[in-house]
């Protein structure tokens, strides 16, 4: 199979390095609200015909690399899918989503976008990484 995919007048092989950040880096995409995070931007994605080729939840942030078709800008892509996970999940999950001040926040308004050539296999490697060291700090007792 080719790497390339096809559009009626296009040949494209378009990835992208996407981290989306809950507001303040608040830890919260842990547990059912991070499966919920999940399944949602594979849905939305699926949705615009974006391939997700790889996707870490951590409890601080998510790394996503999608394979985002031409005729759909990357800001576009990321737009509906902060919106419409934000939305969803503010309606399952209401409580565990608010600050001490009682204001309901979930992604940053920043998202990092990074385009993906040859070293696709090294941030592969780079988010497993990460994954395993947020594995290794939740294992170690807090000293404060």
């Amino acid at each position: 199979m080719s790497r390339f995919r096809k559009l009626s007048h296009t040949v494209w092989h378009c990835q992208y390095h996407i981290v989306w950040v809950p507001k303040y880096r608040h830890r919260i995409l842990t547990g059912p609200v991070g499966t919920e995070v999940s399944s949602c931007i594979r849905a939305f994605s699926d949705q615009k015909d974006v391939e997700i080729v790889e996707m870490s939840v951590q409890p601080d942030h998510v790394h996503v690399i999608a394979m985002i078709p031409p005729k759909l800008s990357v800001s576009d892509f990321c737009g509906i899918v902060k919106g419409r996970t934000a939305i969803r999940v503010f309606n399952k999950f209401r409580d565990p989503i608010k600050n001490p001040i009682g204001v309901i926040i979930f992604w940053l308004k920043a998202t990092p976008v990074d385009t993906v050539a040859l070293d696709s296999e090294m941030i592969g490697k780079y988010d497993q990484y990460q994954e395993s060291q947020e594995r290794r700090a939740e294992q170690q007792p807090r000293l404060f």
